[in-house]
């Protein structure tokens, strides 16, 4: 706690949270990254039936700042018909003790 009241800094001098936070901010991200943690792959359609109230626009809009963010992987399949998976890249993978960390604390203090 003491390292963080004086500040943890980057080299460049910028604090490291701050990126993620921007990565992560939106009303839909967090639930579309726990709707890929569920399944290793999932197809638009049924994210969106999982996410309650999303449109099609948000959902593709969230989807292609996550991938651009490296967070996401998209998989498209040239069948017929043809469809897309979604899926957490390595990087969006290594975020999964921090929502861990952040559920343990839901579960502490909401009932």
């Amino acid at each position: 706690m003491e390292k963080v009241k004086l500040g943890i800094l980057t080299e460049s001098g910028n604090c490291p949270v701050i990126p993620l936070l921007r990565m992560l901010q939106g009303k839909w991200k967090f639930e579309i990254i726990y709707e890929l943690c569920m399944k290793d792959a999932i197809r638009f359609g049924e994210l969106k039936k999982n996410i309650d109230g999303i449109t099609n626009t948000m959902l593709t809009s969230s989807l292609r700042e996550l991938e651009d963010d490296g967070l996401v992987s998209r998989k498209q399949f040239n069948e017929i018909p043809p469809h897309v998976e979604y899926s957490l890249t390595e990087k969006g993978k290594d975020l999964l003790p921090i929502f861990y960390a952040m559920t343990k604390w839901g579960f502490k203090y909401i009932p």
